[in-house]
């Protein structure tokens, strides 16, 4: 039976996916909202009329509407992007074991649920040996235990030469940054512990903490694996995404991880990239992975690794990876790797068949003010322009050849630029060049000047892969 894949997201990752079902010859299908119907991955389809593979919902997080739309087109996979319904895995076990069941392109939904859980995915590699943020990996109900954890964790900052050392107290069944208070002086914790346990079960009904050491002085790195359902498990190196905005979201991301051009670590770099690439693939085989994925890392300054979680899912930034690898001699699209394994292709290479070298870097482009705490700015957008070169490439769902309106649904993400050189110098110069040349225009509804992120990414190129 010919595959036909329901793509359950929007945007530029939409788009994205929309070319990889065409570089695959697969048959598509795209669900928008009335705040998208100006979006390229609704315009570059149909809307109407008897080939119509652009269909209208009410909400991309409403699932009723996106399996109605799955039934209705005969599709027979659906791939859920990144956000909304990637990491959720109810909506990949009701995807599977529906009466009309389809392909969910992700990795099977037992291994997003369980590595879906930051405690139990802690629990896991710790008891393989990797690294994890010291603390506790199970919730703390006993406040004479917990006490006597923070003590032993602040001791051992001491020991280590850590001048101002502290801890973090968590809701152990919050998210989002909801439910952590930071604690510096064993003599705070128990005022500050009664405070959050009591939070923590008026917000969430349960009164169970982690406690963890505080780390400040570190880079945020990631590992981006792919996986079959064959057993085949490749890395596709690392990636470094530690300048972001106020709000923990990445703007600058570049590849390889560290490069000594770069900054002078005091510690060997080729080494700590090469231990969390096989530290990932450790955890990944433990668990059968079976699709694309991504395992984040922080590294210290003094080069010690943490794992910090894994996002059972394609991310934003996965094509930076990409663009310092080499399959017979051709950079791959991820994209297209892991839909083609999710139908059950083999992969049909091994680790020794990639090549790497050279480096890339991806440029969020924002519609936001860096100078207010990156407030989001919304009006329309009257020239959206970017220069084209063999070395760079562009995704957005913004038209190039008509206004757009930006929605105020969602956060004003207009693009990301990729450029991708010999060596991080010529990435960075490349990337200087690209940010020069954009030439973006719009209003809002006042009659003000559009405000992007340009120059704050320009400002930043500097920090790459530096602590």
């Amino acid at each position: 039976m010919e595959n036909k894949v329901l793509i359950a997201n929007r945007g530029e990752i939409a788009v994205r996916i929309m070319n990889a079902c065409k570089d695959l010859n697969l048959d598509y299908v795209v669900i928008y909202t009335d705040a998208d119907k100006d979006s390229e991955h609704v315009q570059k389809n149909i809307t109407s009329g008897p080939d119509q593979n652009a269909w209208r919902i009410t909400s991309y997080t409403e699932p009723n509407d996106i399996f109605a739309v799955a039934d209705h087109t005969n599709c027979t996979a659906i791939h859920p992007g990144y956000g909304f319904f990637s990491e959720d895995f109810r909506f990949a076990r009701r995807a599977t074991i529906r009466d009309r069941a389809l392909t969910f392109i992700g990795p099977n939904w037992e291994v997003i649920r369980d590595l879906g859980d930051k405690i139990n995915t802690k629990r896991v590699a710790n008891s393989l040996g990797i690294p994890t943020i010291p603390g506790t990996d199970a919730p703390i109900y006993n406040e004479m235990e917990a006490e006597e954890i923070a003590q032993r964790l602040l001791n051992d900052q001491l020991e280590e030469g850590i001048a101002d050392p502290s801890i973090l107290i968590k809701a152990a069944a919050g998210g989002g940054g909801m439910g952590i208070e930071e604690v510096r002086e064993i003599e705070q914790f128990r005022r500050v512990y009664r405070q959050l346990q009591s939070y923590a079960k008026r917000q969430f009904g349960d009164g169970g903490v982690l406690i963890e050491q505080c780390l400040r002085d570190y880079n945020h790195l990631e590992v981006q694996l792919l996986c079959s359902r064959h057993g085949e498990r490749v890395h596709f190196q690392t990636r470094n995404c530690t300048i972001q905005s106020t709000g923990r979201q990445k703007r600058v991301e570049a590849a390889p991880g560290f490069h000594s051009s770069c900054f002078s670590y005091d510690f060997d770099e080729a080494e700590v990239l090469r231990q969390i690439e096989d530290y990932s693939l450790r955890l990944a085989e433990h668990v059968g992975y079976d699709n694309v994925g991504t395992w984040e890392w922080i590294v210290s300054r003094s080069g010690k690794p943490y794992l910090l979680e894994v996002n059972t899912r394609i991310q934003v930034e996965n094509d930076i990876s990409a663009r310092i690898s080499y399959l017979d001699g051709n950079q791959p699209n991820l994209i297209r790797e892991q839909i083609r394994l999710a139908l059950g292709d083999k992969m049909g290479y091994s680790q020794s068949d990639i090549e790497f070298r050279g480096a890339a870097i991806e440029l969020r482009i924002v519609a936001e003010d860096t100078k207010r705490g990156f407030a989001p700015w919304i009006g329309t957008i009257s020239k959206f322009k970017f220069p084209q070169y063999e070395w760079s490439t562009v995704y957005t769902q913004v038209p190039f050849d008509r206004p757009y309106t930006i929605p105020s649904d969602f956060d004003p993400n207009l693009a990301l630029a990729l450029v991708w050189g010999d060596s991080v110098d010529e990435a960075k110069n490349r990337a200087a060049k690209i940010l020069k040349e954009i030439d973006i225009r719009g209003k809002d509804s006042s009659g003000g000047k559009i405000i992007t992120n340009l120059a704050y990414l320009k400002e930043n190129l500097d920090r790459l892969l530096t602590f």
